[in-house]
């Protein structure tokens, strides 16, 4: 029993070493040896400030920006609070809101075709991106708001549109941080 006791702590504590502190240790050496910008966070700069993820969405509000997804995270776009409203799709709340939404949009782009990824949050409540449609559909106010041609906008999200992964996996996508910070440093001159 004494033999099976020491056993049984020996390898409790072996197998704590190996799993709880080797591993980890070494998983995350690997990580910031090779994947240093992915493994924390994929963080944006500018001007030696930190401006945001480009793998967590963010709210933009101004006229002048492009938009995200609504957020269900928290009061909006809080990593702490990551999740979706998890509501039915007859929720009184939801429709409420997407109503809104709806009404919203038909206002600033009264001929367009409301593309979905506008009225809907994502599973995680942070998604970064929209659809190339999403962002189409907000040229318009855009280039109201700042002053700008539509088609030099129509360029800008066409560069920053970004294919299915591997050619076939997901859709295509616009990342809605990077393409607000290049309309931003059009208005600063760079």
């Amino acid at each position: 029993m004494k033999k099976n006791l020491l056993i049984a702590i020996w390898f409790t504590l072996v197998t704590t070493v190996i799993f709880g502190l080797i591993y980890p240790l070494a998983v995350t050496a690997v990580a910031q040896l090779l994947f240093r910008d992915r493994a924390n966070g994929q963080l944006i700069e500018r001007n030696g400030k930190l401006v945001g993820s480009r793998i967590i969405g963010q709210a933009f509000t101004g006229p002048g920006y492009f938009h995200p997804r609504p957020s269900a995270a928290g009061t909006g776009y809080d990593p702490t609070a990551s999740g979706g409203s998890n509501l039915a799709p007859t929720n009184k709340n939801l429709l409420e809101r997407v109503r809104a939404d709806v009404q919203k949009l038909r206002a600033e782009n009264p001929n367009a075709a409301i593309p979905v990824d506008l009225v809907t949050t994502s599973g995680s409540g942070l998604d970064p991106d929209i659809s190339p449609e999403a962002a189409e559909f907000q040229i318009p106010r855009v280039a109201t708001s700042r002053n700008m041609k539509q088609e030099d906008l129509r360029a800008l999200v066409q560069k920053h549109t970004k294919g299915r992964d591997l050619g076939f996996l997901g859709e295509p996508r616009v990342n809605v941080l990077e393409l607000n910070l290049e309309l931003d440093s059009f208005r600063d001159g760079r």
